[in-house]
């Protein structure tokens, strides 16, 4: 069964975004008292066979229900725990799984993952979903209930005391949670595409990832009201921090394996927790983390590329159960003598075609070694290794808010996602297309990819959006990374931060795309698109400057200029590691 098997199982993740208080405390968060376990209802229909429930009680007396597997013998066992929003007993499907039992055998065969390999299996659901007691906040009483659930089971008489976290998406958010509560009996964890940052994250670069979040929302009944406090909360501040993994993660104490996506919602999360850990960690920490990235997305990828063999279900093999042995176990079979980075290196994946550049890299570290290359854009749409020269070279296009450019791939969680065709945008002058020449050689990169645009707008706001193609000798041109910047973000979001633009001055606007690995093949080229919109999937800037979540002036159109001249270089940036095609 596959190590990712969570993922597979669960939903696609709640991105709950809405305001209120948030509960958690000062990290690390220790616990007042053991408290034992609370009895349990009588066993009803939906447990799955060979579970026992059993209810943890958190430090506010609130129960919390939990399916538990155990192996085969006597104990006590080391125990791998998941806490999940999604139903612990699984969700019925009316029209395939009327009476639920597919679910549930979903449910027993993903316990018997664990069970097999000794470990006891305990399935959770977090407070306010499924049996659980109390009211649902998505991931604010995470980091509190996580250290409460992890401390309750090491107490338990099947327990040895030694406590994993596993899980992807949802599971992976409450799993990093826990871990930055330190609770004393959590020795390691395996967490599946999750975020660094749900406000960077939600946000990117400023802008709203407006179908993922605020359309998931919706179609969970969640109000126009909440929905509109959403839209406004682009602004950083401690109630986006309380649990966020980028100030609190200075508090995780243990090892954790990050497995991600390229194409993933939350390619730049897994990357950046194992960068900071691995490298700035705590003592348990540090030093002893895992990176594997591979070519896959929250769910399958679209379009005409893949990658068969190598999806998120089958990459990882088995190195959950391998982690979890050593750390849980004590087992020496090999797995911190292997290099601490796994990367898939992509290269043309047409299909039924693809490249044997396509491969399983491994490096002992984040980014691989590379060095910066920039590609300048010109004038005539062509992308050159040779600075610009000149002045006032630049280039105007009319971006209409009513107009957008259609969203056509990408990091996507709730609808066509991956590397599409981006000649699905017809030629339209909002939407310019620079790109190389065709490559006389190969030119791989390994890193993070970023634009350093120098943009100008007639009003006081704007979007810019960057997107880095490869574009295949037929002409199809493969979405590999894509991203925005509001102009009011460009120095930061904290609220002192914000500026607006003076009309018609060029400013920079460094665009973070996030991260890679591919190899741009002889006979492609390498392309960088610029425009101002991508809808439906970042919200659409009416090019007013009014505070977000705010309609006080209509929709303007915006004329907005990118510079390329000696004192505005706009350029794309890659992380080239094998200059020579090796």
């Amino acid at each position: 069964m596959s190590k990712l098997t969570h993922f597979a199982l669960a939903s696609v993740l709640a991105l709950s975004l809405a305001g209120g208080a948030a509960s958690a405390a000062d990290t690390p968060v220790a616990r007042p008292a053991a408290r034992a376990a609370a009895a349990a209802p009588a066993k009803w229909p939906g447990l799955p066979p060979g579970a026992v429930e059993e209810y943890a009680v958190m430090r506010d007396g609130t129960k919390l229900a939990a399916d538990v597997y155990k192996p085969a013998g006597k104990g006590p066992w080391p125990a791998v725990m998941t806490r999940t929003p999604y139903l612990k007993d699984g969700r019925i499907d009316k029209e395939h799984d009327p009476d639920g039992s597919k679910m549930r055998e979903a449910q027993v065969k993903l316990a018997k993952h664990y069970t097999d390999a000794g470990f006891v299996f305990v399935h959770q659901d977090v407070r306010g979903k499924g049996r659980s007691q109390g009211f649902y906040a998505a991931f604010e009483n995470d980091v509190e209930d996580g250290y409460d659930s992890v401390e309750w089971a090491a107490t338990q008489p099947w327990s040895n005391g030694k406590i994993g976290l596993s899980g992807g998406s949802a599971m992976g958010i409450t799993s990093n949670e826990a871990a930055m509560a330190a609770p004393p009996h959590l020795k390691a964890a395996y967490v599946v595409v999750a975020p660094y940052d749900l406000l960077a994250n939600s946000y990117m670069g400023g802008v709203l990832k407006e179908k993922d979040v605020l359309g998931w929302s919706k179609g969970q009944g969640v109000s126009d009201a909440v929905l509109d406090t959403q839209r406004r909360r682009v602004s950083d501040d401690i109630v986006w921090n309380r649990s966020a993994m980028s100030t609190n993660r200075k508090y995780i104490q243990i090892p954790i394996y990050n497995v991600g996506g390229w194409y993933d919602i939350f390619n730049h999360g897994n990357i950046s927790n194992f960068e900071y850990l691995q490298n700035e960690g705590a003592k348990g920490a540090r030093g002893n983390q895992k990176l594997l990235m591979g070519p896959f997305g929250h769910g399958p990828l679209s379009g005409n590329l893949e990658y068969p063999g190598f999806d998120r279900l089958n990459l990882a093999g088995d190195q959950e159960i391998r982690w979890f042995a050593y750390w849980l176990k004590g087992e020496q079979n090999g797995i911190m003598d292997e290099p601490p980075v796994s990367y898939y290196m992509m290269a043309a994946a047409e299909k039924g075609a693809l490249s044997p550049k396509s491969r399983l890299l491994t490096s002992a570290n984040w980014p691989p070694a590379n060095r910066e290359v920039r590609y300048y854009l010109t004038p005539d749409k062509t992308l050159s290794g040779k600075a610009p020269g000149g002045d006032d070279v630049k280039v105007s296009y009319r971006f209409d808010p009513a107009d957008p450019v259609p969203t056509v791939g990408g990091a996507n969680l709730t609808f066509e996602r991956g590397p599409m065709d981006q000649r699905a945008i017809p030629v339209r002058q909002d939407y310019l297309r620079f790109q190389t020449p065709a490559l006389d050689k190969d030119l791989t990169i390994a890193g993070p990819v970023k634009v350093e645009l120098y943009g100008a707008t007639d009003g006081l706001d704007t979007d810019f959006m960057a997107k880095l193609v490869d574009v295949y000798p037929d002409g199809y041109e493969a979405l590999v990374l894509d991203a925005p910047i509001r102009a009011r973000f460009r120095h930061g979001r904290m609220p002192d931060d914000i500026r607006m633009m003076t009309p018609g001055a060029p400013e920079e606007l460094d665009i973070d795309l996030w991260s890679t690995a591919i190899t741009f093949e002889k006979g492609h080229r390498i392309a960088l698109h610029i425009t101002s919109s991508n809808s439906p999937r970042f919200e659409v800037n009416p090019n007013t400057g009014d505070a977000a979540g705010e309609h006080k002036q209509p929709p303007r159109v915006a004329t907005n200029t990118v510079y390329m001249d000696a004192a505005h270089p706009s350029a794309l940036v890659l992380p080239v590691v094998y200059p020579d095609g090796k």
